[in-house]
């Protein structure tokens, strides 16, 4: 954390010679590719409130840089201390914002309060163990719609598929959703076809590669981690 705070103190020093307060977006282009940097070709150099930082967009990637190129931060979350919020999360959260439009409502389980304005999305493995914990938090979440994607990652949990497609031909898909995640429930082989290969899919083009992920209502993304008071500001603060 020192560290940081060094190399930011004294990137900042330097950048805010810079003339004009103008980031070189092709200085910056040049000496990502000289360093041989993960990302693709640079989308977008905004302006942040400290002078001579400048965030970087590439795709879904988000760093930062000085107004030349000089100096790269990565990892880096600015906190606006008065309003007590992540900017960079909030850049995230636009960066990776999802059409709502695009989501297949049909191939959900329906959850929560069906009348509900808030609505959510999750995608979400029946043996992933943070998908328990938010199914427990879930319970407790009130006012919102939930519609519930199964996603099972069959690298990482080789049975979450039987269960997946068991949950879906179940009488009661909800119902049985929770038996099998909060009480490890083991249900009777899968009778009827299932939307997963459809949702598998869907996950691979939104870029949706870990459970659990939620989607607001109007297309932020967040994994889970958020307790139900947490998750329904998340929820209204669009």
């Amino acid at each position: 954390m020192r560290l940081f705070l060094l190399l930011l103190s004294f990137m900042i020093s330097t950048v805010a010679l810079a003339a004009g307060g103008k980031a070189d977006v092709h200085a910056i282009s040049k000496k990502a590719t000289e360093l041989q940097l993960p990302f693709g070709e640079i989308d977008e150099v905004r302006e942040t409130p400290i002078p001579g930082l400048f965030e970087v967009r590439s795709g879904r990637n988000l760093y930062y840089s000085d107004a030349k190129g000089d100096y790269f931060l990565f990892g880096a979350d600015i906190v606006d201390t008065n309003a007590k919020k992540s900017l960079t999360r909030e850049s995230k959260e636009e960066l990776n914002r999802i059409d709502w439009r695009s989501l297949p409502l049909d191939k959900a389980i329906i959850s929560g309060d069906k009348h509900a304005k808030l609505e959510l999305a999750v995608f979400t493995d029946p043996d992933c163990p943070y998908c328990r914990k938010l199914e427990n938090i879930l319970k407790e979440l009130k006012g919102v719609k939930v519609y519930t994607f199964l996603y099972p990652l069959e690298k990482l949990h080789p049975n979450a598929r039987a269960k997946s497609a068991a949950i879906w031909c179940s009488k009661d898909q909800h119902k049985m959703l929770q038996k099998v995640m909060l009480e490890r429930f083991v249900p009777e082989k899968a009778t009827c076809e299932t939307p997963l290969d459809a949702i598998g899919a869907l996950a691979q083009k939104l870029n949706i590669n870990g459970t659990p992920t939620m989607i607001a209502g109007d297309g932020r993304i967040a994994a889970g981690g958020k307790s139900a008071a947490d998750l329904k500001v998340w929820l209204e603060n669009k």
